[in-house]
């Protein structure tokens, strides 16, 4: 799959989406000192995620109660990292750490900005999950650590329309009695 760029941040203005990052825990499989989660969820595209060890590159992030998850975003600046730069992602999910499954793998091409990366079942639905997990299984120019700016996790936000439900008619003598205000 080729990653589409867009911008999460109008998603969630328009009201679509909604962000639930907040709601899990988040962990990596490793990072630098002062490179970490607190970098990864800071809102701010200056500061990053380093990783510090072999490929591929963790990041877990997991819900207390099982989640939608319509999509998750990723920051990544091919210009100003390089060879830090994921190149191809393996995005994971799973009731638990032992029988995660792959939902996507995403491509990514010197990419600079915000990457979208939807995540659907069988029936082309977004997935219901505890855990979603990102694995960095390669970057540009073979680099060995990888930086990650921003990710972002989507919920889709739940419109009712109350006119759409069907009530049966009501047709016997008794029912039809009670089925006006008075």
């Amino acid at each position: 799959m080729l990653a589409k760029h867009m911008d999460p941040l109008r998603e969630e203005r328009e009201g679509n989406v909604r962000e639930v990052g907040p709601q899990a825990v988040w962990s990596l499989s490793s990072c630098k000192p002062g490179f970490g989660v607190d970098q990864l969820r800071d809102q701010c595209l200056e500061t990053y995620w380093q990783s510090d060890g072999p490929q591929p590159h963790l990041v877990n992030i997991q819900f207390r109660r099982k989640t939608i998850i319509k999509e998750v975003y990723l920051y990544a600046d091919y210009k100003l990292d390089e060879s830090y730069t994921p190149n191809r992602i393996s995005i994971r999910a799973g009731t638990h750490f032992h029988d995660l499954h792959e939902i996507e793998v995403v491509e990514l091409n010197e990419p600079s900005g915000w990457v979208r990366i939807p995540l659907k079942d069988a029936l082309e639905q977004p997935i219901r999950t505890y855990i979603v997990q990102i694995a960095i299984l390669s970057n540009h120019q073979n680099g060995r650590d990888t930086h990650l700016r921003q990710i972002r996790v989507h919920t889709p936000v739940q419109k009712y329309c109350f006119s759409a439900i069907k009530f049966p008619m009501l047709r016997s003598v008794e029912c039809a009695a009670y089925s006006t205000i008075r």
